[in-house]
Formats: C-alpha cells, sequence, structure tokens
C-alpha cells in the first residue's frame, strides 16, 4: 500500500486530500483538508497574484506539508488551476513554494484540467451521456460527453471569486449583480459554438464547492435523510427557490445561513447566477451533483493507471469491490453470495416481476451485507444497512442505495420498523417496502446456502409448482449445514411470495 497526498491549489480555496492506494488498484480517502485562501481575489485588475494571498497560500501548504509528514506520505501530487495558470507573476510564485514548502506544483492547462474533471465524473457515475458543469473560484469548466468520451469542453476565464469581483458595486442591490451575472453569463455561453448543438434531455452533472453548499442548504430545507451529496437530485425548480432565497441578502445575512460556509457566503450568489444561465440557456429541468472531481481523477488515474486511456467499464463494481476491501469482507464469500442472489432474482422472475434494475439493488445489498461485522457480529446486518446507506457507492442513485441498504439490514432476518422506514419517505415509498421485504428474503437464502463459506452450493434450480417453489442445489459436497439455514427462511419466503419453500 502506498500513501500521496493531492493538492489542489484553486482560485478560492486549498486542498489536500490523503489517499491510500491499495496494490491491487482500488483507494481509499484517510483524511481531509480545506483552506479558503481567495488566491484568484483582486486578479483580474493587473493580472498578478496579490502577496497577501501569496503568503497565504504559502502558509497554508507549509501546514499541508507537516499533515502529510505526520500521516506518512510518501509521495505528494500537487496541481494549481486557474489563477495560477493566469498569473504574470506565476514562476515566482511556484519557485516560492518549491523554496518554501518542498512542494513542486503543476500547473494544469485547461484540457488537463478538463480532462481529470471528466475523470472524476465518469469513473463515479453511471451517466454515460452528459454535461458537466464545474464552478470554480477563477473559471468555469463545460465538458460534453457521449458514450464515455469527451466531445467537447470549453472554459471560461470566469468562476465565482472572479465574478464576484467583477460584478461587486456598493450603489447595485445583490438581486440586481446576480441578474447582471447571468447576463453577462449567458453572452459568454453564446460564444461557445458547439453548446447550442446540445440534446435538450442531456443529463447535468454538477460538480464543485457550490454544487456542494447548494446541496447542503437544499438538504436542509428539504429535511434530506441521506447524507450524500454525490447524485443528489435537484429540479430546476427546488434550485430557483435556494437562489431567489439566497440572491435577495447581503452576506452578513448569507453567512446565517444553514449549510452554508460564511466563507463561501460572499461569492455563492455569483455561483448559483452561473447555474441559473446555464440551465435556462439549455433548457434544462433537472440536475444531479457530483461529488467526485479533479482530485478524484487524479485519484483513480493513480490508483488504477489505465483509466487514463480508458474509464472504469462497471462503476459500481468496482465501487463495491472497493468496499468489500476495506471492510475485510470475506471476498470469495461475496462473490458467491452475489452470483446466488443473481441466479434466484432470475429464476423466481415470474414470482416477483421485478424490472432487471432491482438486480442493481440486490448486487449492492449481498455484496455488502457482511460489511456490518467490522462493527460487531451480533446484530450485524443492521450496521451493515447503516454503513450501506453512508458509504460512498458509485454508480448508483440515492433510492438504489437506500434500499439496497434495508435489503441488507434484512439478510438475518425481515428486521424492519415503521419509525426506520419512515425516515426515509422522501425517497422510498410504501409500496418499495414489499420489493425489500422480496429481495431480502432472497439474499438471506442466498447468504445461508454459503454459510460455511466454502462454496458447497454451486447453483440453483427453481422450479414452481403449484403453491410450491422447488430449489435444486447443485452441490459439490456436504451441504446439510447450508440447506437448513435456507430452510429457515421459509416463514418469510411464503409471507412474500405466497409459496412454500423446499429446498433439496
Amino acid at each position: 500500500m502506498e500513501k500521496i497526498g493531492i493538492i489542489d491549489l484553486g482560485s478560492n480555496s486549498a486542498r489536500l486530500v490523503i489517499v491510500n492506494l491499495f496494490q491491487d488498484g482500488y483507494y481509499m480517502v484517510e483524511d481531509e483538508l480545506k483552506e479558503s485562501v481567495r488566491l484568484g481575489h483582486d486578479m483580474d485588475r493587473d493580472g498578478f497574484l496579490k502577496p497577501q494571498r501569496v503568503a497565504e497560500t504559502i502558509k497554508t501548504l507549509k501546514m499541508f506539508k507537516r499533515l502529510c509528514d505526520a500521516s506518512g506520505v510518501t509521495r505528494i501530487i500537487a496541481v494549481a488551476t486557474a489563477a495560477v495558470r493566469r498569473a504574470k507573476n506565476q514562476r515566482f510564485f511556484l519557485d516560492g513554494i518549491q523554496a518554501t514548502c518542498g512542494i513542486r506544483v503543476s500547473v494544469l492547462s485547461e484540457e488537463e484540467e478538463a480532462t481529470l474533471v471528466y475523470r472524476g465524473v465518469i469513473n463515479s457515475m453511471d451517466i454515460p451521456k452528459g454535461i458537466i458543469l464545474e464552478i470554480g473560484g477563477g473559471s468555469t469548466k463545460i465538458v460534453y460527453y457521449n458514450r464515455r468520451t469527451i466531445l467537447n469542453y470549453a472554459t471560461l476565464p470566469f468562476g465565482a471569486v472572479t465574478l464576484t469581483d467583477l460584478f461587486n458595486d456598493d450603489g447595485v442591490s445583490p438581486k440586481e449583480q446576480t441578474a447582471k451575472i447571468e447576463e453577462f453569463f449567458t453572452e459568454q455561453f453564446k460564444k461557445i459554438e458547439w453548446l447550442s448543438e446540445i440534446d435538450v434531455d442531456i443529463q447535468m452533472i454538477g460538480v464543485g464547492g457550490s454544487f456542494r453548499s447548494l446541496y447542503k442548504m437544499n438538504k436542509l430545507v428539504r429535511k434530506y435523510p441521506l447524507n450524500t451529496v454525490h447524485n443528489y437530485s435537484f429540479t430546476v425548480e427546488d434550485f430557483t427557490a435556494v437562489y431567489e432565497m439566497v440572491r435577495v441578502l447581503d452576506v452578513e445575512k448569507r453567512k446565517r445561513i444553514r449549510g452554508l460556509s460564511p466563507e463561501r457566503a460572499d461569492i455563492m450568489p455569483a455561483a448559483m447566477a452561473i447555474i441559473k444561465s446555464f440551465t435556462n440557456y439549455l433548457h434544462i429541468d433537472s440536475f444531479v451533483t457530483g461529488g467526485c472531481g479533479l482530485r478524484e481523477g487524479i485519484m483513480i488515474n493513480q490508483a488504477l493507471p489505465i483509466t487514463v486511456e480508458r474509464p472504469l467499464s462497471d462503476v459500481m463494481g468496482y465501487s463495491l469491490n472497493t468496499l468489500v476491501k476495506y471492510y475485510g469482507c470475506d471476498e470469495k464469500h461475496v462473490e458467491h453470495v452475489v452470483r446466488l442472489s443473481v441466479q434466484l432474482f432470475k429464476q423466481l422472475r415470474v414470482l416477483h416481476k421485478f424490472p432487471r434494475t432491482f438486480l442493481k439493488v440486490l448486487k449492492i445489498a449481498a455484496s455488502l451485507h457482511d460489511c456490518g461485522m467490522r462493527v460487531r457480529y451480533y446484530n450485524h446486518q443492521k450496521h451493515s444497512r447503516y454503513i450501506v446507506l453512508n458509504a460512498s457507492i458509485y454508480g448508483a442513485t440515492h433510492r438504489e442505495i437506500v434500499l439496497a441498504a434495508f435489503v441488507a439490514g434484512c439478510h438475518r432476518k425481515e428486521d424492519i420498523t415503521p419509525a426506520e422506514w419512515s425516515q426515509f419517505k422522501d425517497i422510498i415509498s410504501d409500496e418499495d417496502l414489499d420489493i425489500v421485504k422480496k429481495l431480502g428474503v432472497l439474499l438471506r437464502i442466498a447468504e445461508s446456502l454459503d454459510r460455511s463459506g466454502m462454496g458447497v452450493v454451486t447453483g440453483i434450480n427453481c422450479d414452481v409448482l403449484g403453491d410450491s417453489v422447488i430449489m435444486k442445489t447443485e452441490i459439490t459436497g456436504d451441504a446439510a449445514l447450508e440447506i437448513r439455514q435456507a430452510m429457515l427462511a421459509g416463514g418469510e419466503f411464503k409471507r412474500s411470495f405466497k409459496k412454500n419453500l423446499e429446498i433439496l
């Protein structure tokens, strides 16, 4: 295992992420530190990074270096984006960092930055065709891709910090300032010829700190139960409601908004004006937030270098395998349970009649059903449910994650209280409870059929005969334990499927 530090030096903030790289091509974030340095502030006046901002940035990087040394980091990858890219005193700044901090910073070109943002998105979301809007402090990136290939990209030299500086006018109300930014950015979009040719039904993905702040604010307004920014879905109507609330307030009042960081309060209206302009220009009615961007693009490239050439073919599978390894699950047992679960789902489709999309839910639950044992063996299904709800599972929607969490929580016994279920009423419905119970009993049977972890039950053939389901097992040894354990699910099976269960 190798431990690396990734430093992202942006126009608004500096971030350090400490990452463990495992030998078999997986990675896991261990620590993170963020500081608001405002490196791009007041830069548009003359093109120079200001001495105060430079000093603050170097102070921050020294702190980052100390944490890296204390954490056993063996390699630091530091990159800088828009502000440093455009700075006239770039060389002086970079040499100063090298001399005082011992950190070599690479300045990303517009293409390199857009590509890394794309890689962070495409390797963490199951969206084969989309348009990415990434709002930074000093620039705004737009990346259009289809069939997991970048078709076009554009970088506009204006971000949340630079726009706030540019349109700062004491004689103009906050609402009027955002209106001017909307108008200004619409004109910028018109200059991008390929943008007007985008399909109206394109999926928009929002990336960057402003989108994360937007999620936090809306989460509190909605009392949204899942604490996961990645793949959070917004309607433009919901976004507009938050935007209209924020844009009329002065900075001091915005600092008191729950979910909005005080350090971002002054630049948030400008960022939201960009989003409003973009959704209006492309006639977009909804978008999702991406929790992965440039830094995650670097991480995946470091952990799995092949992703420099082509993205992951199975985003969710890679994500689940990472978690299985991280939580120390028995990988052979997990693989076996997933395979048996899939067989049961397909062979009993005549009974449950679920579309193929629910197979995704079952795979998540089957992969992580035992991860709760990292907390405690007893009632580990409850801990597994919690972990599924809070882990970084890429390639799945929030609804799929919540359903999978409850299915994983049923793999030992049907154990869902009304209070636990109603907590997620904004994501799942009462009708979904029947789905969870049916998938849960299938998982319980599959897990029981590998109770010893020896893989003695290699396959299942199911026949539906009258009021019974006959499961014929294919075995390579003594499967008495497995069959006995699976038959204990007979009562739950009959309640869910209205059929008696026989296992041979």
